[in-house]
């Protein structure tokens, strides 16, 4: 590491803690000072207490910690399926115009429908079973996925392609063999953007067809005025969030070394 780059990190360090301890103590001064009333903003140590109480004892039949694999297993299952028939779908509207008038109208007319415009319809198709959370954790992580397979492969050099026509290879080992791999740090660029949008929608999901999981404790925690349990949720959702993002930065990172080589 150069000192152009620890210096870099030492700053980056230094304003993430300011800002931190920044938002902390404005959100003490509200708390203490009574701007706004206990009820509705407990001081953050309070909410830590319950946090740590939640992680023990049950709310809402369950614990924190049940709550959020109940959650992540919902978000797995509609993020899984959103890669599974997102990438393969965008490298074949790479390399093929007739594939790629076919489904474009399709997808254009459904990715610009917010996900959470499909809980109705997923409540009344699957009620609070699992399937409506990741129907609308599908709807919001699969258009990221799509779209950026198709712009990593889109731009693939055609003189590859015609290589391994030339050598005899079919349309599934063009894209398995040629797009795909020359798409991947896009399509994991696009993995990350996807990754945040079904956890968003998971959780807006999760406030309407669903009797487990963070979304839902924080319904029941609304429900009762218990203020801390709404924001412990809302802790742990952002904790969850980042350590997905952390995760996919690093396979971001991988990716583009694997590239390099």
């Amino acid at each position: 590491m150069t000192h152009q780059d620890r210096l870099s990190q030492g700053a980056f360090i230094f304003w993430t803690g300011l800002g931190i301890t920044s938002f902390v103590g404005f959100w003490y001064l509200a708390s203490i000072l009574g701007f706004v009333p206990k009820q509705f903003l407990p001081p953050p140590h309070e909410v830590l207490i319950k946090f740590a109480q939640l992680i023990k004892e049950p709310f809402s039949g369950y614990t924190l910690i049940t709550h959020i694999a109940s959650s992540f297993q919902r978000f797995f299952y509609g993020f899984i399926l959103a890669v599974l028939i997102g990438v393969p779908l965008g490298l074949l509207m790479a390399l093929s115009k007739f594939a790629n008038q076919l489904i474009t109208p399709f997808f254009e007319s459904i990715r610009f429908v917010a996900p959470i415009a499909w809980v109705p319809f997923a409540a009344l198709w699957f009620g609070t079973g699992i399937g409506g959370p990741v129907l609308v954790i599908f709807m919001g992580a699969f258009p990221p996925v799509l779209i950026n397979t198709y712009r990593g492969a889109i731009h693939v050099d055609k003189k590859y392609l015609e290589a391994a026509k030339m050598l005899g290879a079919g349309k599934l080992r063009l894209m398995a063999e040629v797009l795909f791999p020359a798409a991947i740090p896009s399509i994991i660029a696009g993995l990350r953007i996807s990754a945040g949008l079904g956890w968003q929608s998971l959780v807006g999901a999760e406030l309407i067809v669903a009797s487990s999981g963070v979304g839902y404790m924080m319904v029941k925690g609304q429900a009762s005025i218990q203020t801390d349990i709404v924001m412990s949720g809302m802790i742990a959702i952002g904790l969850i969030g980042l350590l997905i993002d952390v995760l996919l930065r690093q396979a971001e990172k991988l990716a583009v070394h694997y590239r390099e080589i």
